[in-house]
């Protein structure tokens, strides 16, 4: 391992589901807004939540609880929708990422995240990056680009472009 990379410290906000910490890279996130109303759209599958208009644009929003196979989020004051861009196959999408709550941005040596482990989480392993630790609590720190599927991620760009040529007919 080259001795620079061995040394980077990266930056991950943490979020919660299900009481379980969570992390993502920081320069995958654009921001983190508070619940707000999200409109479903028919015929998507259950973790696909539905679209948020954010500054005019459709971002379709995922419960990460429901995708990691947990209950449905339900709306708390603490909820947030932490919105990330995910690339696939050279594919840039946004989307609305539900979480019971965001935590804060912590600094993680690359020498202290360990690899996913192959079991003991609720989480497909696939979508792991590693484990670090905060505090004496560990966080799972996730490879957003690998969460979404190439099909998911399609099926995220057709909800929006299907609720922008709704508004234009509409307005």
């Amino acid at each position: 391992m080259d001795m620079d990379l061995a040394k980077q410290t990266n930056q991950y906000l943490t979020f919660v589901l299900a009481e379980e910490i969570f992390a993502l890279d920081i320069t995958s996130v654009r921001e983190v807004l508070e619940m707000t109303t999200v409109t479903r759209i028919p015929r998507t599958p259950e973790f696909m939540r539905g679209v948020i208009n954010l500054r005019g644009h459709a971002v379709p929003v995922v419960d990460m609880r429901l995708k990691f196979g947990l209950p449905k989020t339900e709306a708390t004051v603490n909820t947030c929708i932490i919105i990330v861009e995910v690339e696939v196959e050279g594919e840039e999408t946004v989307l609305g990422a539900l979480v019971d709550s965001v935590r804060e941005v912590v600094e993680m040596p690359a020498e202290d995240i360990e690899p996913a482990p192959r079991m003991g989480t609720s989480v497909d392993t696939r979508f792991i990056r590693g484990i670090g630790k905060q505090d004496a609590q560990f966080v799972i720190i996730l490879d957003i680009d690998k969460v979404f599927s190439a099909d998911e991620l399609a099926l995220a760009r057709s909800v929006c472009e299907s609720e922008k040529d709704l508004a234009a007919a509409a307005g």
